[in-house]
């Protein structure tokens, strides 16, 4: 039997990873994910705690044997970790239930009021919108997600622009105040992104072996109903590449 595989993770980042509420259980999209690699591979799975900037260094190290975090699969990182691709997701719209303005795509938001954390990409990207004649977005900027999230449910805005996934989250979380606008043109989001496992570079038989258990799970259905319960169904991808960021 092979031994298990340690798995560095940043905790919490809801819905990737987060503490159920005893405050010691992980629970999180990457980690059924894991749990599922793990029954596909016949090996024991645990998932540990490590701080984000020291991360990538901790599996260069030794001390983890990959990186499951929520982690962007990016062309700089790639110089020192492969990444089998689980998840692509851009950013994302939250409306008030009932999505009462009818927001339906990023230019609706034009002329209108919307709320995102500071120093954002996506703050970036609402400034720069063409809006033509409807006039440029009015940004309401908040220092956090939640405090994002909770100006919207206050009406302080119409919308909220958020990464996908934490906005997938956060409509489950409040089902009865907050819905996600799925934009038909745009179904994982806006400038999406893969995100993936990392593993040391090189390290090409545990690369490959976590490739063929995520195929496996995709081809049976297993991967998506792990995403349709953390409400990130829209974010599958249909095969699992390695490295597939390009420059």
């Amino acid at each position: 039997k092979t031994k298990g595989i340690n798995i560095g993770s940043d905790i919490p980042y809801a819905p990737m990873e987060l503490f159920a509420e005893d405050g010691t259980t992980v629970t999180g999209l990457d980690y059924d994910l894991s749990q599922l690699l793990a029954a596909k591979l016949g090996v024991n799975i645990s998932f540990n705690k490590q701080a984000w900037d020291s991360i990538i260094p901790s599996v260069q190290a030794g001390t983890h044997d990959i990186i499951m975090s929520g982690m962007n699969d990016t062309v700089e990182r790639q110089a020192s970790l492969d990444f089998v691709d689980y998840f692509k997701g851009g950013f994302a719209i939250v409306v008030a239930k009932g999505n009462p303005e009818g927001i339906t795509k990023l230019t609706d938001l034009c002329g209108k009021t919307a709320v995102v954390q500071t120093q954002t990409t996506q703050g970036d990207m609402l400034k720069a919108l063409d809006c033509g004649a409807a006039g440029p977005v009015k940004l309401q900027e908040y220092p956090t997600d939640p405090d994002a999230i909770t100006a919207l449910t206050a009406g302080k805005g119409v919308a909220d622009v958020m990464d996908a996934a934490i906005a997938g989250y956060a409509a489950l979380q409040q089902p009865t105040k907050l819905q996600l606008v799925v934009d038909p043109a745009n179904p994982n989001g806006y400038t999406p992104v893969f995100t993936g496992i990392g593993v040391l570079k090189g390290n090409t038989g545990l690369s490959s072996a976590l490739q063929a258990a995520l195929n496996s799970a995709i081809a049976d259905g297993s991967y998506q109903a792990v995403l349709d319960k953390w409400n990130l169904g829209n974010f599958a991808v249909t095969e699992a590449t390695i490295n597939g960021t390009k420059k």
